[in-house]
This record gives structure tokens, C-alpha cells and sequence, in this order.
């Protein structure tokens, strides 16, 4: 019975020499199924040597089906890491060979993330008031807007096109056609909106506190999100990143919305985890921790307002409805100083 030897890791790189110098030579291979030529870019260098040379190597070993190497690019030995899965941990496309190197790509996607925030300059855009847009329609008068004003004064808030509604008998639709010129977007239908399908695509505290609602998929590529009364392009940006379809924002009618709203609040939604950070280091502990502890075959993360969204894939995806128990989410606040 044969004897297992262990290696050091000198003779796998030897060895490995070898078998690439004889997969190249034109000298016949002592062996019934010839190696693959590789290229010499193939060849495993020390870490001395030059970065590039070492991430065309990893992706020659991947194309071979050798073995998988390891996605962070400070690491020199994670494709010697023979007794972990190479399956798992997957973050951002990547397999990670160790709980170390899973927190050094954390770090660099954490600071990815946070790169210039609360430095933003304010990008608001100067948008003709509701009330003129529809008395330049012609679907209000003069006077039901300034019944419309003074009821919002009196109370002291309120939407106009609400007060619109009540005080001057506007039709609610009208309404949001005046919205959707004001923020140049289309106004959505609700036809045949089946919100338990759609709880996989975000976490219900996005939907709730941002009042975003996913409406549909369409040719499994564009994902239609309603508004009610104003967009919100970061939150479309965010999920078209953690999703991989484009988002089409729009406005939906207030009464439906509502409705809609609240039936998609009360469905059934991945599970997550809640987490509160004081610091970048403290974020990225936290976030390494979770992949390491679930070991997702893929996960990704992006920034959503004042919040970090982690998503893993507890399986491989097939489409865009992932089973809400295969997909698990941590959202982690920004309360970095």
C-alpha cells in the first residue's frame, strides 16, 4: 500500500516546474494523456517577482482546471491551501484561502465603498414646483392652487399634490402624471405585481425606510422599482450593482402604492443581520466574520446611503429569484467618524 508523503512547499514548485517544462518541450511526455501547453507566464515566480506575472499565472492555473488560487493579491500561497474547499468562501467573484485574506479583500471593498463619502457635493436638481407644472398642463386652476397652498400652510405640511387632491378635488392620477414630468421619469402600472417573488432582490428595511417598491422583472435583465413620489438614484444604483440587472425607476400612484407597499412589508424576506460599526476596522471585522461564518459560493458588497449591504449566496444562483432561504443578508451602518 502506497505511502502518502507530505511536501514541502519548495517541491510542489519544483514539481510544478516540471511538469510545465515537459508540457512544452517537443519531447515525447512518458504518459498516456499529454499535459497542456502552458505559456511561460504559467510558471510559478517568488514573490520578489513581478505582480503581474503572478495574476496571469493564477488565471492560467483556473483556465487549466489545475486548482483554484486565491483572489486576494497580497497572498503568495493560498493555491498550496489543499485541505480548505475551494468552493468557499467567494467574495466579490474571488475565492479567498483563508480567513486573512478574506479581511484584506473586505478592507479594500469597504474602503471602495466609502471612498469620498460625506464629501459629496450636493447635486439637487432645480425642478419646477408641482403646482406650476400643472397649471401649465392645464389640469388645475389658478385657484385650486391657492386653496391647495393655504391648506398645506395651515396644517403646516403635507404634500401639495395631496392637498391637491382633498381640498381641490384633482384627480390623484393627474397627480402623478405631474410627477413623473417634474422628475422626467414614466409612471409604472401595477398590473400583476406578485411581491413574495420579488422579496429575494432587497431587504425589507430598504423597502421600507426608502420606500422603494420592486414592481417587476422583465427578459430576467431590467428590474422596474416604483417610487411614490420622488426617485431615489441611490438605491436604484445599489440594487442594479447587487442584482446585475438595470433598473428602470418610476413613480406609481399614490393610492397603490401604498397598498402594494404595504403587502410586500408583509411578506416573507432573506434573512439578516443588523450590525452597528464605530469604526472602518470594526465594519470590516464584521463583514469578514459573516463570510467566513457562512461561506457563501458568492457574495458582494455595496453602499446604500449610510449603510453597507452584504449579500451571500448560500447556493449557485439560477436567474434572478434566488429561493429566499438561500440568500442571506448583513447590513451594517456607517457610523464612522
Amino acid at each position: 500500500m502506497p505511502v502518502l508523503k507530505r511536501r514541502s512547499s519548495e517541491e510542489i514548485v519544483a514539481a510544478f516546474r516540471t511538469m510545465v517544462q515537459m508540457g512544452t518541450s517537443s519531447a515525447p511526455v512518458p504518459s498516456r494523456t499529454p499535459l497542456p501547453e502552458l505559456p511561460d507566464s504559467a510558471l510559478i515566480r517568488p514573490r520578489a517577482g513581478i505582480q503581474h506575472a503572478e495574476n496571469q499565472a493564477v488565471r492560467t492555473r483556473r483556465a487549466a482546471g489545475l486548482f483554484e488560487a486565491c483572489a486576494n493579491p497580497g497572498c503568495g500561497s493560498g493555491w498550496m491551501h489543499l485541505l480548505r474547499s475551494r468552493t468557499a468562501p467567494v467574495f466579490e467573484g474571488g475565492w479567498n484561502c483563508s480567513a486573512a485574506c478574506t479581511a484584506a479583500r473586505v478592507q479594500a471593498a469597504v474602503r471602495r465603498e466609502l471612498e469620498g463619502r460625506g464629501s459629496v457635493q450636493d447635486t439637487h436638481r432645480h425642478r419646477i414646483p408641482l403646482g406650476l407644472v400643472m397649471l401649465e398642463q392645464g389640469w388645475i386652476s389658478s385657484q385650486q392652487l391657492r386653496d391647495a397652498i393655504e391648506a398645506q400652510r395651515t396644517t403646516g405640511g403635507g404634500r401639495l399634490g395631496s392637498w391637491l387632491v382633498r381640498k381641490g378635488g384633482v384627480d390623484e392620477h393627474l397627480v402623478t402624471r405631474a410627477l413623473g414630468l417634474q422628475w422626467s421619469c414614466p409612471v409604472l402600472p401595477l398590473d400583476f405585481h406578485d411581491a413574495e417573488a420579488l422579496t429575494p432582490l432587497m431587504p425589507r428595511l430598504f423597502v421600507d425606510a426608502y420606500g422603494a417598491l420592486p414592481l417587476r422583472v422583465a427578459a430576467g435583465k431590467l428590474l422596474y422599482i416604483g417610487f411614490e413620489d420622488r426617485l431615489d438614484p441611490v438605491v436604484a444604483l445599489a440594487v442594479e450593482r447587487m442584482t446585475n440587472l438595470r433598473v428602470e425607476s418610476g413613480l406609481v400612484q399614490g393610492s397603490l402604492f401604498h397598498l402594494a407597499h404595504t403587502r410586500m412589508l408583509n411578506s416573507r424576506f432573506p434573512a439578516v443581520e443588523l450590525v452597528e460599526a464605530a469604526s472602518e476596522s470594526a465594519v470590516v471585522h464584521v463583514v469578514a466574520k459573516a463570510v467566513e461564518r457562512v461561506r457563501p459560493v458568492e457574495s458582494r458588497l455595496v453602499r446604500m446611503h449610510d449603510c453597507l449591504w452584504l449579500r451571500m449566496w448560500k447556493s449557485v444562483q439560477n436567474g434572478a429569484f434566488p429561493e429566499t432561504g438561500q440568500v442571506q443578508d448583513l447590513i451594517c451602518s456607517i457610523g464612522l467618524h
